[in-house]
């Protein structure tokens, strides 16, 4: 984790900066108050401390002009990169997050956050579930107001068929915080599957269809889910109120607009319904 330091005077960019820059790397915020894209810009850079081993060291030009001159600040936000005493540019203005993230890379900083979800999907696919568990407390932990390691943690908590865990950790969710709060709407749709399966004694061919759809949802078989729940959609949209088609719908969500499978069965979908 990183530090943030208010840079007053010459002799504090001395011992703040420079000096400092010889143990690990200073990034410097060239800001000023009036400046809109600085106000935009300061949240981002402050947040990146808590993951990344740095100093942000803000330097307000209105109040140090001299600074401001030495160091060839013609715009703000000016953001330069100070290591070993040597100063380098980095940009000017307003930057994407993931931008600012490259420029940190080249000086190799890693990302603790990125670090820490990398070990979880490694043991996520030698199925450790206790690393998987303790790595999600220790990011719930640090990044309390992480909303998406929160969901990622839900969405764990409910594959270990851990509802009322689940169901904690989605209830920290904004319900109109996008795109969260419609990914945590649709897990808790998937929660409701979960005694479903437990009670249906199916008695009909629909009734199988949808069963096999909610086993293999919960399963995380998502192509096989889609299958079914497509089959039903063809079959009966009567059933459950049109029950194939909304479960569809919230494996769409769950999954995302990008992923393959909900490209196609959208498709698919549409289709059938038209």
């Amino acid at each position: 984790m990183g530090s943030v330091v208010e840079v007053t005077s010459s002799q504090i960019f001395e011992e703040r900066v420079l000096e400092q820059s010889f143990a690990m790397p200073v990034l410097v915020d060239f800001f000023a108050q009036w400046c809109g894209p600085c106000q935009l810009l300061k949240p981002v850079l402050e947040k990146l401390t808590q993951e990344y081993e740095f100093v942000l060291a803000k330097v307000d030009i209105d109040a140090n002009p001299e600074l401001a001159r030495i160091y060839q600040v013609e715009g703000v936000p000016d953001v330069k990169m100070v290591w070993q005493g040597q100063v380098h540019n980095g940009f000017v203005g307003m930057l994407p997050e993931p931008q600012i993230r490259d420029l940190l890379a080249q000086f190799n900083l890693k990302s603790t956050f990125e670090e820490a979800m990398a070990a979880i999907a490694a043991a996520k696919a030698i199925g450790d579930t206790d690393q998987v568990a303790q790595g999600y407390e220790m990011l719930l932990a640090r990044y309390p107001e992480r909303t998406e390691v929160i969901l990622e943690a839900a969405r764990f908590r409910l594959s270990q068929k851990d509802l009322a865990a689940a169901e904690n950790l989605l209830a920290k969710i904004d319900p109109y915080q996008r795109p969260y709060g419609d990914q945590a709407k649709a897990l808790r749709s998937l929660m409701a599957l979960h005694p479903i399966v437990e009670e249906l004694s199916p008695t009909t061919e629909v009734d199988e269809l949808y069963l096999a759809g909610a086993k293999a949802t919960i399963a995380e078989d998502y192509e096989v889910a889609m299958e079914r729940f497509l089959a039903l959609v063809q079959r009966d949209r009567r059933y459950r109120e049109d029950g194939g088609r909304k479960a569809l719908l919230t494996l769409f969500a769950v999954l995302g607009d990008g992923h393959p499978l909900t490209q196609s069965y959208r498709k698919r979908l549409m289709q059938a319904l038209y």
